[in-house]
């Protein structure tokens, strides 16, 4: 993955910027893939959230009311960042086939985990917060896809910034503030809006230096997916904190 960020990129002012039928093929791919997984996740949170025995295995609610991780649970919630940081390690040489496993155990593992939500959140929140994702994901991406201006500067500070919202989510599991929470939250939105609009220009940059290679096309397709996945959930989620209509 690291590979696909740091690799295949190249200066704005060098790319063609004329309307290209293999770039909206391209981009057109990745997009599908992303529609895709969204639905398989979806799908899947609907499953863990709902359906009493695979909602037991996860997760469980006190008698406060307060929801909680099984230890299969907690082994669900923790797998996606595992896959990542593995896949930086065992993957040097990535092949479409890889990173298309890659994506799906990613896409499976989150999607699981997202059942959390359907406790804790009404389904009616959920899902206006997820039209408001989709909406403002469509802007962001399309600001990214059009805008003659190189984001790349930017791309290192917000990197620094996902590191910042882990520790500082780290953190707050022991602080328990709500104002902290609150915080990380709107950078949260912040950061990943901006992630958005990056990752789509960088994948429009990795489009024009690959040069038409088909083998490193599908890996890119299968990267820039996943990055763009992780970014719409993450900005989902911290949407909620400001739009989630809480269960209790």
């Amino acid at each position: 993955m690291s590979d696909f960020r740091n690799g295949y990129s190249a200066p704005v002012a060098t790319a063609d910027m004329s309307v290209d039928a293999g770039l909206r093929s391209f981009m057109l791919g990745v997009y599908n893939k992303l529609a895709l997984g969204l639905v398989v996740a979806g799908g899947l949170a609907f499953l863990t959230g709902n359906y009493p025995p695979v909602q037991a295995l996860l997760f469980g609610v006190s008698a406060d009311g307060r929801v909680g991780l099984t230890m299969l649970g907690m082994i669900i919630q923790f797998l996606p960042l595992v896959l990542l940081f593995g896949s930086m390690f065992f993957m040097k040489n990535p092949t479409a086939r890889g990173v298309n496993m890659l994506y799906w155990a990613v896409v499976a593992s989150i999607g699981a985990g997202m059942g959390l939500l359907f406790l804790r959140y009404t389904g009616e929140s959920l899902a206006t917060t997820f039209l408001v994702t989709a909406a403002a994901f469509g802007g962001l991406s399309l600001v990214g896809y059009t805008t003659k201006k190189d984001l790349s500067g930017m791309g290192t500070f917000l990197i620094m910034g996902v590191i910042g919202l882990v520790i500082a989510s780290v953190v707050n599991m022991f602080l328990q503030s709500g104002t902290f929470y609150l915080i990380i939250s709107g950078l949260g939105v912040l950061i990943f809006a901006g992630l958005i609009a990056y990752d789509t220009q960088r994948l429009k940059m990795t489009y024009y230096a690959l040069g038409g290679d088909q083998q490193a096309m599908g890996v890119a397709t299968g990267f820039g997916a996943l990055s763009l996945f992780i970014n719409f959930v993450n900005l989902f989620q911290f949407l909620l904190a400001f739009m989630g209509g809480n269960r209790n």
